[in-house]
């Protein structure tokens, strides 16, 4: 081997009702990827617990993930969708990587912050060690590429020092136990069994916004329903949901500079724009100068026409779950088969006796 070999690795949180941000800023993103790329998606169900610890119906939100994954086009026999928890590897790898890591490294992540606030000391262990089980999720199938929102960056950036941190510390046992391969990292050659991971950023990615707050992401934990559009929501609950989105007074701008200054419209725009695989200069240039009263059906048809499709198809696959389940089940053995052969390698290079 010369090269690692390129694949894709991704997850989704199975943490309630996905939502229109969750498709354009993530899912969507998934299916493209399928083409010319090996990808492994996973519902990230052992994550979930740093934020929920009980769940009413884990079963049925880990199955409703996998539905919208299908549901959007991604092809389970082609590529590998499974959920985590059917993975023990990532556990175990994650483990490894508690010790690679340092404390220092975990107390500087932003999203510890923001999710412990003010009160770090009652936070949970696995909130403060969530890093480590995420490289460990991509570097279980030594994945090479990760689609991430900037949300995730600095969390990609960490599984790139644990990945270094541990060939460094192993350089010797991964030559003697004649794995890894040569490889440079800025001038520095290291003999390495992990890659360092890439970001892959398709184009400016849709932020996707409250349509109740524009400034404020569009989320699955806003005690307002009206804030969102679920993947599950029928054509009248898209069109109210919509007629109701906060706006401002003024029409829409002819140019992008007029948007500066008014999230909710810059928010709805940004929307048309990605579910119509436009920029925004080129929907308002067909809208600009036109009223919201114009506008909003206009993005009620067109979110309608994309969503649909999918919510049928979504509310097809969550009525057979047996279907769902045996998808699960065929991509978690494809899943463990892969990760054992990592882990067999990793458990030779520590010096484990298995």
């Amino acid at each position: 081997m010369t090269e690692f070999k390129e694949l894709v690795f991704s997850g989704v949180q199975p943490t309630g009702n996905l939502h229109l941000g969750n498709y354009l800023g993530a899912i969507r993103k998934f299916v493209a990827l399928q083409e010319g790329n090996d990808c492994i998606y996973c519902v990230v169900d052992l994550h979930s617990l740093t934020a929920q610890l009980v769940h009413d119906d884990l079963p049925g939100q880990i199955r409703s993930i996998a539905a919208a994954f299908i549901a959007s086009g991604i092809d389970p026999k082609k590529h590998i969708v499974f959920n985590q928890s059917a993975v023990p590897q990532h556990a175990e790898l994650a483990w490894i990587f508690n010790c690679v890591a340092r404390i220092g490294w975990m107390n500087r992540m932003t999203q510890f912050k923001d999710k412990a606030g003010k009160d770090r000391e009652n936070a949970s262990l696995g909130l403060l060690a969530y890093p480590s089980l995420m490289a460990a999720d991509i570097l279980v199938y030594r994945g090479t590429h990760v689609p991430v929102g900037d949300d995730q960056k600095q969390h990609l950036e960490l599984a790139r020092d644990i990945a270094m941190k541990f060939n460094l510390d192993y350089q010797e046992h991964i030559r003697r136990a004649g794995r890894g391969i040569d490889i440079t990292v800025g001038d520095e050659p290291v003999h390495a069994y992990f890659p360092m991971v890439e970001p892959l950023i398709e184009g400016p990615a849709p932020r996707v916004m409250s349509l109740r707050d524009g400034t404020k992401k569009m989320s699955k934990s806003d005690p307002s329903d009206l804030s969102r559009i679920n993947l599950l929501d029928d054509e009248e609950a898209i069109s109210k949901k919509i007629r109701k989105a906060k706006t401002d007074p003024d029409g829409l701008p002819s140019e992008v500079e007029g948007l500066k200054g008014r999230p909710e419209a810059d928010n709805l725009v940004g929307i048309y724009a990605a579910l119509a695989d436009k920029t925004k200069t080129e929907v308002l240039a067909e809208f600009g100068g036109q009223q919201f009263s114009v506008f909003k059906p206009a993005l009620v048809d067109l979110a309608v026409q994309v969503l649909s499709p999918i919510t049928g198809e979504m509310r097809r696959l969550m009525d057979d779950t047996s279907h769902i389940d045996a998808i699960l089940r065929n991509g978690g053995e494809r899943a463990r088969a892969r990760a054992e052969a990592t882990m067999k390698d990793v458990r030779d290079i520590i010096g484990f006796l298995y």
